[in-house]
């Protein structure tokens, strides 16, 4: 046998064995196999490591808007509370960027709440959960009373105004720890596992109940504030049964074309204003109309308000209802400003003010945009798990979530009300802390058995005990070539996703098993990485299942919306023999009461 078909023909066994030591990895290159595959260089002494364990009744997964009032709501219910994020306290994820926070007015709306969630529904052309949608406009301008007390906005940063409610309540936060792992136990949830990147140990959390607070996910993409959210609370549900929804959906923020890379200097002076509020103001926003004027007409596209002379005209692509097409409201008012209202004149202060809209650009980013920005991020509040009712709860009994970690369709699959998502958040952490606090009433002690935290402790250390593999970012590099092109992820036809489908299944069965870490920073990606590849397989299958288009699902060869078939959300769910499950769960209806299994 020839030299090259022994190359060829090399068996996964034998692949592990030649990559144990250095002498294999110079093997590897000379066969032309993938320079991310290497020796393992451990800088930390795994069997030295401690392991912390703490109990608690409420443990909130999530330090953002959503995290901050499940904490305060779950302590003032009455439950012992703690609150662990990957980040800090109020500043990290895409609570920071968020800078409007819609308050309904009871007392000066010009829609009743009945008008306004009509109106929501029109605009998400019926996939939106008017349950949801009505909760947030109730409960926002208490949500909005709440932080004006904290001072929520007196500053742009909100690390001092998040702590006061949380210092008050003596609630304990811990910061920088990556959370891996949910744990159920007798079909319950029991607590979740990780590490400390700080003291570099693994934490055991024993939990009556769990409350995921962890933001929306993407692909690390470049050019967004989102480069640290990859769908780790929706992966790690999903591991242990939960249902989860939402993957075909697409966020379609654009970034500036100069330094597209540069998220801070992208973004202008956003992060520095002040947070304000903001009225009824329904839009039909944040879809990929951009990315099939740039599939069609080439990149970059000139950045204008709605109706502006510089975008190009194309026949065809995603379609927006009459009433809220801004090109047609803006021949019908007269000239329009970069917001797309008439003129207001003088310049707006430098902090606080109307915040810019979410699917215009910010302020600075005038010139060319081009998409991909926020690549892999759903539209708010359309992704995550699977709520069985009004109070966050998912599938398994013990586990909520709220925010962008919840699917509850509060805006459907398009972005509605300006503000809504902060306020969505604020309005669901509130509601799934007295929900969990009122659960853990019923729920007697918590002790997570030994075999259960041996075997994921040596699940969560696997990457630093790995002899060789694959690095997590040549991984994560291959993931995004495959994902974030225009053609895959936002402008969709079966063949191309078919294609794709089959290098993600190969990083799945192949890479993820051997991802390595030398330290706990390559240990976080490594299990991120593994999030990522796990989301992307769902977001191509439920891609390929949605066969019509429908707000920011786009799909080229099914260009037209179904209504006879397709007027139900796609639910994904581990089968018992491990394989992922698609349901259809129709639009009005609670997974209780009625699913049709693909």
């Amino acid at each position: 046998m020839s030299s090259s078909k022994e190359n060829k023909s090399i068996s996964r066994r034998n692949f592990i064995a030649l990559a144990g030591g250095a002498a294999g990895a110079v093997a590897l290159a000379s066969m032309g196999l993938p320079m991310g595959w290497a020796e393992n260089s451990p800088e930390v002494d795994v069997e030295a490591l401690g392991l912390d364990k703490f109990s608690t009744d409420v443990l909130v997964i999530g330090s953002g808007m959503a995290g901050l009032f499940a904490a305060v709501k779950a302590h003032d219910a009455g439950a012992k509370v703690m609150m662990v994020s990957k980040g800090r306290l109020g500043s990290s994820g895409q609570t920071p960027f968020a800078k409007g926070i819609f308050a309904y007015d009871h007392s000066n709306e010009k829609l009743s709440i009945d008008e306004f969630v009509a109106k929501v529904s029109r605009s998400a052309m019926g996939s939106n959960n008017e349950v949801y949608t009505r909760q947030m406009a109730e409960h926002s301008m208490a949500r909005v009373n709440e932080l004006k007390s904290w001072g929520f906005f007196d500053s742009a940063v909100y690390h001092k105004s998040f702590s006061k409610p949380i210092e008050e309540r003596n609630i304990p936060v811990q910061e920088r720890i990556v959370v891996t792992h949910l744990i159920k136990e007798d079909e319950k949830i029991v607590g979740a596992a990780g590490f400390s990147t700080n003291e570099q140990k693994v934490i055991i959390y024993e939990a009556k109940s769990v409350i995921l607070c962890t933001g929306a996910g993407g692909f690390k993409p470049n050019g967004f504030p989102i480069g640290d959210l990859t769908h780790d609370g929706t992966i790690m549900a999903y591991n242990i049964g939960a249902k989860v929804t939402g993957k075909e959906w697409n966020d379609g923020h654009p970034g500036k074309s100069e330094n597209a890379a540069a998220s801070y200097d992208g973004w202008g002076n956003m992060f520095e204003q002040k947070p304000s509020t903001v009225s009824i103001e329904v839009h039909h926003d944040l879809g990929v109309d951009l990315n099939y004027m740039a599939y069609t007409s080439g990149n970059p596209v000139k950045m204008g308000g709605p109706g502006s002379e510089n975008k190009t005209t194309v026949s065809g692509g995603p379609y927006t209802p009459a009433e809220f097409d801004r090109k047609n409201a803006q021949q019908n008012q007269g000239p329009q400003s970069e917001e797309g209202r008439p003129p207001r004149g003088g310049s707006k202060p430098p902090g606080g003010g109307k915040p810019p809209k979410e699917g215009g650009g910010p302020p600075g980013m005038d010139g060319d945009r081009v998409g991909g920005s926020s690549a892999g991020m759903a539209i708010h509040k359309s992704e995550g798990l699977v709520p069985i009712n009004d109070q966050c709860e998912s599938n398994i009994p013990g586990l909520y979530a709220a925010g962008d970690a919840l699917g509850s369709y509060m805006s459907g699959g398009i972005y509605t009300q300006i503000g809504s998502s902060l306020a969505g958040s604020a309005v669901q952490g509130g509601v799934a802390g007295k929900a969990a606090a009122k659960y853990c009433k019923q729920v007697g002690n918590i002790k997570i058995s030994d075999p259960k935290i041996n075997e994921i402790q040596e699940e969560i250390l696997a990457p630093l005990k790995r002899e060789a593999g694959y690095s997590p970012a040549y991984v994560t590099q291959t993931l995004q070539g495959i994902m974030i092109p225009n053609f895959i992820l936002y402008i969709k036809k079966e063949s191309l996703m078919k294609g794709a489908l089959a290098y993600i299944e190969e990083l799945r069965d192949h890479h993820m098993g051997m991802l390595r870490a030398a330290n706990f920073h390559e240990l976080r990606l490594a299990h991120e990485t593994a999030n990522m590849i796990v989301s992307a397989e769902m977001k191509l299958k439920a891609s390929l299942m949605r066969k019509e288009s429908r707000c920011s699902h786009y799909r080229l060869d099914y260009p037209e919306m179904d209504n006879e078939n397709w007027q139900a959300w796609i639910n994904i769910f581990k089968g018992e023999d491990g394989s992922m499950q698609f349901e259809k769960q129709p639009f009005g209806q609670w997974p209780n009461e009625g699913v049709d299994i693909i």
